[in-house]
């Protein structure tokens, strides 16, 4: 299903391509990202990187009173501001369930739309839970 489709049920086989075991992450998952994550409230993470591949900024999307992570429009200029080439996004799920909800899927498909009008790429969003992470990039959504 990729982003530029309506959203439906996400179905088990992409729910299953997505995820990767906590021992199978990349050093950019394990490493960078998952240390940041809290285990008892949802952030969100938005990761830039330049045209060569280097972090050069991030910025942090606290969840709000029903606990959804609302990524501002200053949240987005100061990444922007950097010149970035590409993002990641990535967020955890303290329930330690690693399928993406339907406000998950659309937060995605926005924001590629979004980036993609300004020549910037979406380059995967991770969703971190204890035992693993989900990928969009491996899902085949994005």
């Amino acid at each position: 299903m990729p982003l530029s489709q309506p959203i439906a049920t996400l179905p088990q086989s992409a729910v299953a391509a997505g995820f990767v075991s906590r021992e199978g992450e990349a050093a950019l998952a394990r490493q960078l990202l998952r240390p940041l994550f809290p285990s008892d409230h949802e952030i969100m993470l938005l990761a830039g990187f330049d045209a060569y591949e280097r972090l050069v900024g991030f910025e942090c999307a606290e969840g709000d009173a029903t606990g959804r992570c609302v990524i501002t429009p200053q949240c987005w200029n100061r990444l922007l501001r950097r010149h970035v080439a590409t993002i990641i996004m990535a967020h955890n799920h303290p329930s330690g369930i690693a399928k993406p909800s339907e406000a998950d899927l659309a937060c995605t498909r926005e924001a590629g739309q979004f980036l993609r009008l300004i020549g910037i790429d979406l380059s995967d969003h991770l969703i971190f839970v204890e035992s693993g992470h989900f990928s969009f990039r491996n899902a085949q959504l994005i």
